[in-house]
């Protein structure tokens, strides 16, 4: 009773006791839904920019795998024809940056090959100069936004996603792989991949797949979609379905092959055209899907609210801490 005069009195309500956004009913069209309208239009006319990295041995087909995701020839081998692939002594990373548009809407596709990364007989610290190269990224973001006088719009070379390259071998994850993972799923949004799944069997493929999610899980690795970060149930349960599928068995080919009168991209062997868009084929679709069709938007959000947050706090903590 007490309380109840103090509230009278003082006519103040707590802040943890106030109620809640309730429900409006509307009588009339307002036109609220064509604010997406207006997001719509200004995406087309400003463009986004979206940026991979692929990470993996040589001559496990990143550069082909890219071309097949984006169907054009973005990959940094395909774009300096004529070169000879020699493999670097040390890892050396290399970006090439396209605008690529696709019904009016424009991307500006930044892909990061990662050249010389495991193919060395003593391949310690082989992911420092990726940790290194995804943290500049992130301080040259920081080194903009703290500026009295910012830019309208901040260029954001940051690392959306790291697709990781296992070798085909049917049987477990290497430490190198382990470590690999274990080490920059912290940082960026990792996504594993089983690398030319056309030399595995279905029976093969399924458990070395099993493998993998078992190495993942008694190693507390956290591949992208993480559940942590899911928002909802309905995000959960999508993302559950994803996870259960992770790592995806992927074949990539940047060459057309007609099948029954339809040009279909795939890899022509002696016993038939694997297509890569069939399913039945292999699991290229699902890894499509996830980094452009169903999960683009979100590799982007948790870079920048996750990953660049964690690594702007700790870089701010750094600055103000005394001598």
């Amino acid at each position: 009773l007490e309380e109840e005069e103090e509230e009278e009195e003082g006519g103040a309500v707590p802040l943890s006791m106030a109620p809640g956004p309730v429900g409006c009913q509307l009588f009339g069209y307002v036109g609220i839904e064509a604010v997406l309208d207006q997001m719509k239009i200004k995406t087309m006319k400003t463009g986004f920019e979206f940026n991979i990295m692929v990470v993996g041995q040589s001559g496990l087909g990143k550069s082909t795998m890219v071309n097949t995701l984006f169907k054009s020839k973005v990959s940094r081998k395909s774009s300096q024809p004529g070169q000879e692939e020699r493999i670097p002594k040390t890892v050396q990373l290399q970006s090439i940056t396209h605008v690529i548009e696709e019904k009016g809407v424009k991307m500006k596709l930044t892909v990061t090959d990662t050249p010389g990364f495991g193919d060395q007989i003593n391949n310690e610290n082989c992911w420092d100069p990726i940790i290194k190269y995804i943290n500049e990224q992130y301080e040259r973001y920081l080194r903009e936004e703290i500026l009295i006088t910012r830019k309208r719009k901040i260029p954001d070379t940051r690392v959306h996603g790291c697709v990781y390259f296992v070798p085909p071998t049917g049987h477990w994850l290497r430490p190198l792989d382990l470590e690999f993972m274990r080490r920059l799923s912290k940082i960026v949004n990792v996504v594993p991949v089983i690398a030319k799944a056309d030399t595995l069997t279905l029976e093969e493929r399924a458990e070395f797949k099993q493998r993998i999610q078992e190495d993942l899980k008694s190693n507390a690795i956290s591949v992208y979609p993480q559940e942590d970060f899911d928002q909802d149930p309905e995000d959960r349960a999508l993302n559950d379905r994803i996870r259960e599928k992770i790592p995806f068995a992927v074949v990539g080919a940047d060459q057309e092959h007609q099948v029954n009168g339809k040009r279909v991209l795939g890899r022509k062997t002696k016993w038939g055209i694997i297509e890569v868009e069939n399913p039945a084929h292999c699991e290229f679709p699902l890894l499509r899907d996830l980094l452009i069709r169903s999960h683009l938007q979100d590799l982007k959000d948790i870079t920048h609210n996750v990953h660049y947050e964690s690594y702007r706090v700790r870089r701010l903590n750094e600055s103000n801490r005394p001598g």
